[in-house]
Protein backbone atom coordinates (compact mmCIF):
# COMPACT_ATOMS: atom_id res chain seq x y z
CA UNK A 1 0.00 0.00 0.00
CA UNK A 2 2.72 2.61 0.75
CA UNK A 3 4.89 1.57 -1.83
CA UNK A 4 1.94 3.08 -4.05
CA UNK A 5 1.86 6.17 -2.62
CA UNK A 6 6.28 6.93 -2.64
CA UNK A 7 5.91 6.42 -5.87
CA UNK A 8 3.93 9.83 -6.33
CA UNK A 9 6.71 11.62 -4.61
CA UNK A 10 9.74 10.21 -6.56
CA UNK A 11 10.15 13.53 -8.79
CA UNK A 12 10.59 14.97 -6.12
CA UNK A 13 12.95 13.47 -3.94
CA UNK A 14 16.29 15.03 -3.93
CA UNK A 15 19.72 14.05 -2.60
CA UNK A 16 21.83 17.23 -1.23
CA UNK A 17 24.71 18.22 -2.48
CA UNK A 18 27.63 20.48 -0.98
CA UNK A 19 26.21 23.39 -2.84
CA UNK A 20 22.20 22.71 -3.26
CA UNK A 21 19.46 23.07 -0.35
CA UNK A 22 16.80 20.77 -0.55
CA UNK A 23 13.82 21.71 -2.06
CA UNK A 24 11.41 23.39 0.59
CA UNK A 25 8.04 24.87 0.46
CA UNK A 26 7.71 28.44 0.33
CA UNK A 27 11.03 29.16 -1.16
CA UNK A 28 9.62 31.22 -4.42
CA UNK A 29 6.94 33.32 -1.77
CA UNK A 30 8.01 37.29 -2.11
CA UNK A 31 7.26 39.71 0.31
CA UNK A 32 6.71 43.52 0.11
CA UNK A 33 9.17 45.87 1.99
CA UNK A 34 8.15 49.14 3.41
CA UNK A 35 10.59 51.20 0.92
CA UNK A 36 8.75 49.55 -1.74
CA UNK A 37 8.57 46.85 -4.39
CA UNK A 38 9.03 43.04 -3.10
CA UNK A 39 11.61 40.36 -2.64
CA UNK A 40 11.62 36.77 -2.24
CA UNK A 41 11.27 36.02 1.74
CA UNK A 42 14.37 34.79 3.59
CA UNK A 43 12.98 32.03 6.13
CA UNK A 44 15.49 32.17 8.27
CA UNK A 45 14.07 31.21 11.73
CA UNK A 46 14.38 27.61 11.40
CA UNK A 47 14.88 26.98 14.97
CA UNK A 48 11.26 27.77 15.63
CA UNK A 49 9.72 26.24 12.93
CA UNK A 50 11.43 24.83 9.64
CA UNK A 51 9.47 25.43 6.41
CA UNK A 52 8.03 21.92 5.10
CA UNK A 53 10.34 19.85 2.96
CA UNK A 54 8.78 19.53 -0.80
CA UNK A 55 9.30 16.29 -0.43
CA UNK A 56 7.06 15.81 2.76
CA UNK A 57 4.32 17.53 1.21
CA UNK A 58 4.28 15.62 -1.98
CA UNK A 59 3.91 12.33 0.27
CA UNK A 60 1.05 14.09 2.49
CA UNK A 61 -0.13 15.03 -0.65
CA UNK A 62 -0.62 11.81 -2.45
CA UNK A 63 -1.58 10.26 1.44
CA UNK A 64 -4.73 12.83 1.65
CA UNK A 65 -7.35 11.03 -0.46
CA UNK A 66 -6.88 7.43 1.19
CA UNK A 67 -7.29 9.03 4.77
CA UNK A 68 -9.14 7.24 7.48
CA UNK A 69 -8.93 5.90 10.62
CA UNK A 70 -6.08 4.62 12.41
CA UNK A 71 -6.80 1.52 14.34
CA UNK A 72 -10.65 1.87 13.93
CA UNK A 73 -12.32 0.17 11.15
CA UNK A 74 -12.48 -2.70 8.74
CA UNK A 75 -12.21 -0.70 5.95
CA UNK A 76 -10.03 -0.47 2.92
CA UNK A 77 -8.27 3.26 4.10
CA UNK A 78 -8.93 2.63 7.51
CA UNK A 79 -6.83 -0.52 7.04
CA UNK A 80 -4.11 1.70 4.51
CA UNK A 81 -4.07 4.34 6.98
CA UNK A 82 -3.28 2.10 9.81
CA UNK A 83 -0.59 0.55 8.16
CA UNK A 84 1.21 4.10 6.83
CA UNK A 85 0.99 4.88 10.91
CA UNK A 86 2.56 1.67 12.07
CA UNK A 87 5.34 1.93 9.40
CA UNK A 88 6.19 5.53 10.05
CA UNK A 89 6.81 4.45 13.55
CA UNK A 90 9.41 1.75 12.40
CA UNK A 91 10.98 4.09 9.60
CA UNK A 92 11.07 6.92 12.98
CA UNK A 93 12.78 3.68 15.06
CA UNK A 94 15.05 3.36 12.35
CA UNK A 95 16.01 6.88 11.85
CA UNK A 96 16.69 7.10 15.52
CA UNK A 97 18.59 3.45 15.68
CA UNK A 98 16.72 2.49 18.52
CA UNK A 99 17.24 -0.58 20.38
CA UNK A 100 15.44 -3.48 19.38
CA UNK A 101 13.17 -3.63 22.19
CA UNK A 102 12.14 0.48 22.60
CA UNK A 103 9.15 2.21 22.11
CA UNK A 104 8.43 4.91 19.81
CA UNK A 105 5.66 7.07 20.76
CA UNK A 106 3.91 9.64 18.79
CA UNK A 107 3.24 12.92 20.43
CA UNK A 108 1.89 16.65 19.66
CA UNK A 109 5.21 18.29 20.19
CA UNK A 110 9.20 17.99 22.19
CA UNK A 111 7.08 19.58 24.88
CA UNK A 112 4.37 16.94 24.71
CA UNK A 113 6.74 14.24 24.72
CA UNK A 114 8.83 15.54 27.81
CA UNK A 115 5.34 16.31 29.62
CA UNK A 116 4.23 12.39 28.71
CA UNK A 117 7.94 11.59 30.51
CA UNK A 118 7.48 13.55 33.18
CA UNK A 119 4.38 12.03 34.01
CA UNK A 120 5.78 8.56 33.38
CA UNK A 121 8.30 8.78 36.21
CA UNK A 122 8.77 6.97 39.32
CA UNK A 123 7.63 7.65 42.74
CA UNK A 124 10.54 9.36 44.21
CA UNK A 125 12.35 10.07 41.15
CA UNK A 126 15.26 13.08 40.90
CA UNK A 127 15.81 14.98 37.96
CA UNK A 128 19.17 17.16 36.84
CA UNK A 129 18.30 19.41 34.67
CA UNK A 130 20.60 21.83 33.82
CA UNK A 131 18.98 25.88 33.32
CA UNK A 132 20.39 26.23 29.80
CA UNK A 133 17.72 24.43 28.79
CA UNK A 134 14.52 25.61 26.66
CA UNK A 135 11.63 25.86 28.59
CA UNK A 136 10.07 22.25 27.16
CA UNK A 137 13.23 20.63 28.96
CA UNK A 138 13.32 22.98 31.68
CA UNK A 139 9.65 23.26 32.84
CA UNK A 140 8.01 19.49 33.00
CA UNK A 141 9.32 17.78 36.24
CA UNK A 142 7.55 19.62 38.24
CA UNK A 143 6.30 16.26 40.64
CA UNK A 144 9.90 15.17 41.00
CA UNK A 145 12.24 16.66 42.73
CA UNK A 146 14.78 18.51 40.52
CA UNK A 147 18.11 19.88 40.63
CA UNK A 148 18.82 22.63 38.26
CA UNK A 149 22.49 22.88 37.42
CA UNK A 150 24.46 26.30 36.47
CA UNK A 151 25.26 27.07 32.98
CA UNK A 152 28.94 25.07 32.43
CA UNK A 153 31.42 27.42 30.14
CA UNK A 154 32.65 24.22 28.18
CA UNK A 155 32.10 20.98 27.67
CA UNK A 156 33.81 19.28 29.95
CA UNK A 157 32.45 21.69 33.18
CA UNK A 158 28.97 20.17 31.67
CA UNK A 159 30.01 17.10 32.77
CA UNK A 160 32.35 17.66 35.68
CA UNK A 161 29.10 19.72 37.19
CA UNK A 162 26.87 16.69 36.17
CA UNK A 163 29.10 14.37 38.13
CA UNK A 164 29.17 16.55 41.30
CA UNK A 165 25.51 16.63 40.98
CA UNK A 166 24.76 12.84 40.87
CA UNK A 167 27.57 12.04 43.29
CA UNK A 168 25.42 13.95 46.15
CA UNK A 169 22.14 12.28 45.17
CA UNK A 170 20.39 9.53 46.89
CA UNK A 171 21.90 6.23 45.65
CA UNK A 172 18.79 4.19 45.63
CA UNK A 173 16.15 6.32 44.17
CA UNK A 174 15.31 6.52 40.66
CA UNK A 175 16.65 9.25 39.20
CA UNK A 176 16.58 11.25 35.78
CA UNK A 177 19.03 13.54 33.57
CA UNK A 178 17.33 15.78 30.78
CA UNK A 179 19.75 17.50 28.34
CA UNK A 180 19.99 19.20 24.90
CA UNK A 181 21.45 18.34 22.07
CA UNK A 182 22.27 21.41 20.13
CA UNK A 183 20.94 24.74 22.19
CA UNK A 184 17.93 26.58 20.73
CA UNK A 185 20.25 29.80 21.60
CA UNK A 186 23.51 29.51 20.58
CA UNK A 187 23.97 26.55 19.02
CA UNK A 188 25.97 24.55 20.09
CA UNK A 189 26.56 21.23 20.46
CA UNK A 190 26.49 19.52 24.17
CA UNK A 191 28.77 16.55 25.19
CA UNK A 192 25.95 13.99 24.81
CA UNK A 193 27.35 10.90 25.19
CA UNK A 194 29.75 11.76 28.10
CA UNK A 195 26.78 12.90 29.95
CA UNK A 196 25.00 9.95 29.07
CA UNK A 197 27.87 8.10 30.32
CA UNK A 198 28.14 9.73 33.58
CA UNK A 199 24.28 9.61 34.49
CA UNK A 200 25.01 5.59 33.98
CA UNK A 201 27.84 5.15 35.96
CA UNK A 202 25.93 7.04 39.06
CA UNK A 203 22.73 4.67 37.86
CA UNK A 204 20.29 7.65 36.48
CA UNK A 205 18.50 7.54 33.07
CA UNK A 206 18.99 10.10 30.73
CA UNK A 207 16.74 12.18 28.22
CA UNK A 208 17.78 13.92 24.67
CA UNK A 209 16.05 16.92 23.70
CA UNK A 210 17.03 16.63 20.12
CA UNK A 211 14.32 19.53 18.60
CA UNK A 212 17.83 21.18 17.37
CA UNK A 213 20.03 18.24 16.91
CA UNK A 214 17.94 15.52 14.46
CA UNK A 215 17.19 18.32 11.61
CA UNK A 216 20.91 18.95 11.46
CA UNK A 217 23.00 15.94 12.72
CA UNK A 218 21.81 12.30 12.52
CA UNK A 219 20.59 11.29 16.18
CA UNK A 220 21.55 7.35 17.09
CA UNK A 221 20.18 6.24 20.30
CA UNK A 222 22.37 3.50 20.45
CA UNK A 223 25.69 5.15 19.88
CA UNK A 224 24.65 7.99 22.16
CA UNK A 225 23.67 5.99 24.62
CA UNK A 226 20.82 7.75 26.00
CA UNK A 227 17.37 6.33 27.46
CA UNK A 228 14.95 8.34 25.12
CA UNK A 229 15.42 11.05 22.71
CA UNK A 230 12.42 13.65 21.98
CA UNK A 231 11.76 15.61 19.10
CA UNK A 232 8.92 17.46 17.37
CA UNK A 233 7.97 17.38 13.44
CA UNK A 234 7.99 21.35 12.82
CA UNK A 235 11.50 21.48 13.24
CA UNK A 236 12.30 18.56 11.44
CA UNK A 237 10.77 20.03 8.00
CA UNK A 238 7.48 18.02 8.82
CA UNK A 239 4.99 21.03 10.15
CA UNK A 240 1.83 18.57 11.03
CA UNK A 241 1.69 19.37 14.61
CA UNK A 242 3.44 15.76 15.81
CA UNK A 243 6.81 14.99 17.71
CA UNK A 244 8.29 11.74 19.23
CA UNK A 245 9.10 9.98 22.56
CA UNK A 246 11.42 7.45 21.44
CA UNK A 247 13.36 5.17 24.08
CA UNK A 248 13.10 2.51 27.04
CA UNK A 249 10.08 0.95 27.81
CA UNK A 250 9.28 -0.13 31.06
CA UNK A 251 8.32 3.43 32.95
CA UNK A 252 5.87 3.99 29.99
CA UNK A 253 4.63 0.28 30.56
CA UNK A 254 4.37 0.80 34.36
CA UNK A 255 2.85 4.65 34.03
CA UNK A 256 -0.45 5.53 34.12
CA UNK A 257 -1.80 6.61 30.38
CA UNK A 258 -0.76 9.98 29.63
CA UNK A 259 -4.35 10.41 28.28
CA UNK A 260 -7.04 7.92 29.73
CA UNK A 261 -9.43 7.16 26.48
CA UNK A 262 -10.05 5.51 23.74
CA UNK A 263 -6.71 3.26 21.87
CA UNK A 264 -5.16 3.39 25.40
CA UNK A 265 -7.37 1.06 26.70
CA UNK A 266 -7.22 -2.98 25.67
CA UNK A 267 -10.40 -4.00 27.92
CA UNK A 268 -12.99 -1.81 29.91
CA UNK A 269 -15.87 -3.88 31.94
CA UNK A 270 -18.31 -2.81 34.74
CA UNK A 271 -17.96 -3.78 38.24
CA UNK A 272 -20.47 -5.15 40.02
CA UNK A 273 -20.40 -2.09 42.07
CA UNK A 274 -21.10 0.50 38.99
CA UNK A 275 -17.20 1.06 38.76
CA UNK A 276 -15.48 -0.02 35.93
CA UNK A 277 -12.22 -2.22 35.64
CA UNK A 278 -10.09 -1.26 32.97
CA UNK A 279 -6.42 -2.99 31.33
CA UNK A 280 -4.28 -0.64 29.56
CA UNK A 281 -2.28 -1.18 26.54
CA UNK A 282 1.69 -2.22 27.09
CA UNK A 283 2.88 -1.05 23.77
CA UNK A 284 2.77 2.78 22.61
CA UNK A 285 -0.90 2.56 22.14
CA UNK A 286 -1.07 3.15 26.06
CA UNK A 287 0.20 6.71 25.87
CA UNK A 288 -2.00 7.81 22.19
CA UNK A 289 -5.45 7.35 23.19
CA UNK A 290 -8.04 9.42 20.73
CA UNK A 291 -8.17 9.22 17.17
CA UNK A 292 -4.40 10.10 16.30
CA UNK A 293 -2.53 12.55 13.81
CA UNK A 294 -1.68 10.31 11.07
CA UNK A 295 -0.59 12.76 9.06
CA UNK A 296 2.14 14.28 11.07
CA UNK A 297 2.78 11.39 11.69
CA UNK A 298 3.69 10.22 8.18
CA UNK A 299 5.08 13.52 7.41
CA UNK A 300 7.78 12.53 10.16
CA UNK A 301 8.15 9.54 8.92
CA UNK A 302 8.77 11.19 5.14
CA UNK A 303 11.06 14.04 6.43
CA UNK A 304 12.93 10.89 8.23
CA UNK A 305 13.27 9.57 5.10
CA UNK A 306 14.26 12.15 2.90
CA UNK A 307 16.87 13.33 5.43
CA UNK A 308 18.94 10.10 4.81
CA UNK A 309 18.29 10.05 1.58
CA UNK A 310 19.82 13.25 1.43
CA UNK A 311 22.78 11.86 3.57
CA UNK A 312 23.37 14.20 6.11
CA UNK A 313 27.39 14.07 5.24
CA UNK A 314 26.57 16.57 2.62
CA UNK A 315 23.94 18.44 4.41
CA UNK A 316 26.45 18.97 7.38
CA UNK A 317 28.97 20.46 5.17
CA UNK A 318 26.61 22.41 3.62
CA UNK A 319 25.46 24.17 6.83
CA UNK A 320 28.97 23.82 8.13
CA UNK A 321 29.43 26.19 5.18
CA UNK A 322 26.47 28.93 5.89
CA UNK A 323 27.62 29.35 9.82
CA UNK A 324 30.95 30.07 9.13
CA UNK A 325 29.29 32.53 6.23
CA UNK A 326 27.39 34.08 9.10
CA UNK A 327 29.43 34.38 11.68
CA UNK A 328 32.37 35.84 9.46
CA UNK A 329 30.64 38.46 8.69
CA UNK A 330 28.99 38.97 12.15
CA UNK A 331 32.90 39.14 13.21
CA UNK A 332 33.35 42.30 10.70
CA UNK A 333 30.69 43.96 12.46
CA UNK A 334 32.46 45.75 15.89
CA UNK A 335 29.05 46.61 17.15
CA UNK A 336 27.64 42.81 16.84
CA UNK A 337 28.36 40.46 19.93
CA UNK A 338 27.49 36.66 19.06
CA UNK A 339 26.45 34.65 22.44
CA UNK A 340 28.37 31.72 23.06
CA UNK A 341 28.62 29.18 25.83
CA UNK A 342 31.44 27.18 24.97
CA UNK A 343 33.11 29.17 22.84
CA UNK A 344 33.89 30.52 19.28
CA UNK A 345 35.68 26.99 18.24
CA UNK A 346 32.84 24.78 19.73
CA UNK A 347 30.92 22.60 17.06
CA UNK A 348 27.42 24.23 16.28
CA UNK A 349 24.43 24.01 14.40
CA UNK A 350 22.98 26.55 12.30
CA UNK A 351 21.00 28.56 15.22
CA UNK A 352 23.45 32.00 16.27
CA UNK A 353 22.00 34.53 18.85
CA UNK A 354 23.45 38.01 19.04
CA UNK A 355 22.76 41.59 20.09
CA UNK A 356 23.95 45.16 18.75
CA UNK A 357 24.89 47.84 20.68
CA UNK A 358 22.89 50.51 20.66
CA UNK A 359 19.75 48.20 19.41
CA UNK A 360 16.71 46.89 21.00
CA UNK A 361 17.03 43.63 19.37
CA UNK A 362 12.86 43.69 18.40
CA UNK A 363 13.50 46.94 16.35
CA UNK A 364 16.61 45.53 14.78
CA UNK A 365 14.26 42.13 13.74
CA UNK A 366 11.69 44.24 12.76
CA UNK A 367 13.76 46.10 10.37
CA UNK A 368 15.23 43.04 8.91
CA UNK A 369 11.66 41.69 8.31
CA UNK A 370 10.09 45.15 6.86
CA UNK A 371 13.19 46.91 4.69
CA UNK A 372 15.13 43.48 3.62
CA UNK A 373 12.15 40.60 3.63
CA UNK A 374 14.36 38.64 6.00
CA UNK A 375 12.75 36.87 9.03
CA UNK A 376 14.40 36.16 12.31
CA UNK A 377 13.64 36.15 15.83
CA UNK A 378 14.02 38.01 18.53
CA UNK A 379 13.54 37.44 22.47
CA UNK A 380 14.58 35.08 24.64
CA UNK A 381 13.90 31.91 22.95
CA UNK A 382 12.10 29.97 25.44
CA UNK A 383 15.20 29.67 27.64
CA UNK A 384 15.10 32.75 29.83
CA UNK A 385 17.39 31.59 32.25
CA UNK A 386 20.31 30.60 29.57
CA UNK A 387 19.69 34.10 27.57
CA UNK A 388 19.91 36.14 30.94
CA UNK A 389 23.55 34.73 32.08
CA UNK A 390 24.63 34.89 28.49
CA UNK A 391 23.70 38.43 28.11
CA UNK A 392 24.12 39.03 32.38
CA UNK A 393 21.02 40.87 32.65
CA UNK A 394 17.52 40.61 34.74
CA UNK A 395 14.16 40.89 33.61
CA UNK A 396 12.95 44.38 32.90
CA UNK A 397 10.39 46.12 31.16
CA UNK A 398 11.05 46.16 27.57
CA UNK A 399 11.14 50.03 26.28
CA UNK A 400 9.58 51.72 23.25
CA UNK A 401 10.99 49.77 20.03
CA UNK A 402 12.55 52.98 18.16
CA UNK A 403 14.74 53.81 20.86
CA UNK A 404 17.42 51.43 22.11
CA UNK A 405 17.14 49.28 25.34
CA UNK A 406 20.19 49.87 26.42
CA UNK A 407 22.62 52.99 25.61
CA UNK A 408 25.90 51.73 24.06
CA UNK A 409 28.25 49.80 25.62
CA UNK A 410 25.50 49.06 28.36
CA UNK A 411 24.21 45.23 28.19
CA UNK A 412 21.08 44.57 26.01
CA UNK A 413 18.12 43.06 28.01
CA UNK A 414 17.15 40.40 24.83
CA UNK A 415 18.83 38.95 21.80
CA UNK A 416 18.34 38.28 17.79
CA UNK A 417 18.37 34.63 16.98
CA UNK A 418 19.11 33.34 13.19
CA UNK A 419 18.66 30.23 12.21
CA UNK A 420 18.76 28.03 9.25
CA UNK A 421 18.82 24.45 7.99
CA UNK A 422 19.24 21.87 4.90
CA UNK A 423 16.56 24.41 2.75
CA UNK A 424 18.49 27.48 3.01
CA UNK A 425 19.95 28.99 -0.14
CA UNK A 426 23.46 30.90 0.00
CA UNK A 427 21.57 34.19 -1.03
CA UNK A 428 19.58 34.15 2.44
CA UNK A 429 22.22 34.07 4.43
CA UNK A 430 24.52 36.54 1.70
CA UNK A 431 21.67 39.36 2.51
CA UNK A 432 20.91 38.78 6.13
CA UNK A 433 24.77 39.72 6.73
CA UNK A 434 24.72 42.43 4.25
CA UNK A 435 21.57 43.96 6.02
CA UNK A 436 23.30 43.51 9.32
CA UNK A 437 26.40 45.32 8.18
CA UNK A 438 24.03 48.17 6.64
CA UNK A 439 21.19 48.62 9.83
CA UNK A 440 24.41 48.90 11.31
CA UNK A 441 26.29 51.68 9.67
CA UNK A 442 23.00 53.82 8.44
CA UNK A 443 20.74 53.12 10.39
CA UNK A 444 17.14 51.95 9.54
CA UNK A 445 15.21 53.82 6.65
CA UNK A 446 11.92 53.68 8.12
CA UNK A 447 9.86 54.82 11.70
CA UNK A 448 9.08 52.14 14.00
CA UNK A 449 7.28 51.71 17.34
CA UNK A 450 5.78 49.62 19.60
CA UNK A 451 1.97 48.30 18.66
CA UNK A 452 0.50 45.15 21.09
CA UNK A 453 4.38 44.43 22.49
CA UNK A 454 5.81 44.19 19.13
CA UNK A 455 8.10 46.63 17.01
CA UNK A 456 6.08 47.63 13.53
CA UNK A 457 6.81 49.55 10.82
CA UNK A 458 4.95 53.30 11.24
CA UNK A 459 2.52 52.62 8.47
Amino acid sequence: MSATLHTATAATAAAATASEPLPVLGGDVTVPLVTGGEVVYAALDYAASAPALQRVWDDVAAYAPYYGSVHRGAGYLSQLSTDLFEQSRATVAEFLDCRPADQVVFTRSTTDSLNLLAAALPAGCQVFVFETEHHASLLPWRDAQVTYLNAPRTPGQAVATLERALADRNPYGPALVCVTGASNVTGELWPVRELAAAAHAHGARIVLDAAQLAPHHPVSVQDLDVDWVAFSGHKLYAPFGSGVLAGRADWLQEAEPYLAGGGASRRVARRADGGVDVEWHTTAARHEAGSPNVIGVYSIASACRALTEAGFEGLVAREQRLIETVRAGLAEVPEVRVLSLFGDEAPRVGVISFVVEGWNSSHFAAALSAEYGIGVRDGLFCAHPLVRTLLGSEPQAQGECGAPEAAPGERSLNAIRVSFGAGTPDEHVERFVAAVRELVAEGAKWQYHTEEGRCVPVS
